[in-house]
């Protein structure tokens, strides 16, 4: 029995080698250039805490503490970043707390935003003319249906909002949006 190796017949020419190195180098240049294309197409994941809560944020993403929000006059309404980057109104109430319930600023008739107008004490949604009274219920369509609703919460100087899932406050029925 022989134990030599043959010097004839190597186990990888050169031809393979070079062929496995170029091919490993478009490999690894083509994926450092598709990565940062990859993360940038891909939405990143919303971070919740408990029963999907996220805390809320400035149009940059920032999060908001709630003495910035408490300072404003009671009865005002601040816009923050809520679930899902929804554009959410939160009211201060008399007493210079966050009402418990946030309101968000999509109209339930074909999707606008829409500001609220203190003197008429109403959401008014400039697309259509819906308008809403302050807890979001319709006073005025086309609008079906009233706005969604969202539970907010203050802890330690953080905005925490989460999905509204009990029973609407307004109609004493299930949430449409559940």
């Amino acid at each position: 029995m022989d134990t030599s190796i043959s010097l004839e017949s190597p186990s990888l020419s050169r031809r393979q080698l070079l062929n496995f190195l170029t091919g490993a180098t478009v490999a690894v240049t083509a994926g450092a250039a598709l990565y940062p294309a990859a993360k940038f197409l891909i939405a990143p994941g919303e971070k919740t805490g408990v029963g999907g809560a996220i805390l809320a944020k400035d149009i940059l993403g920032k999060q908001i503490p709630a003495s910035q929000i408490l300072a404003e006059p009671p009865e005002s309404r601040a816009l923050v970043a809520g679930l899902a980057g929804e554009p959410t109104y939160l009211i201060v109430k008399e007493d210079h707390t966050l009402d418990h319930i946030g309101l968000v600023d999509n109209c339930t008739h074909l999707g606008c935003t829409f500001p609220w107008n203190p003197l008429d004490q109403q959401f008014q949604c400039p697309c259509h003319g819906s308008r809403y009274a302050p807890d979001g219920s319709v006073v005025r369509g086309p609008a079906p249906l009233p706005l969604k609703i969202v539970q907010v919460a203050v802890i330690d100087n953080s905005i925490l909002i989460s999905p509204w899932t009990e029973t609407d406050p307004r109609t004493g029925k299930k949430p449409w949006w559940v």
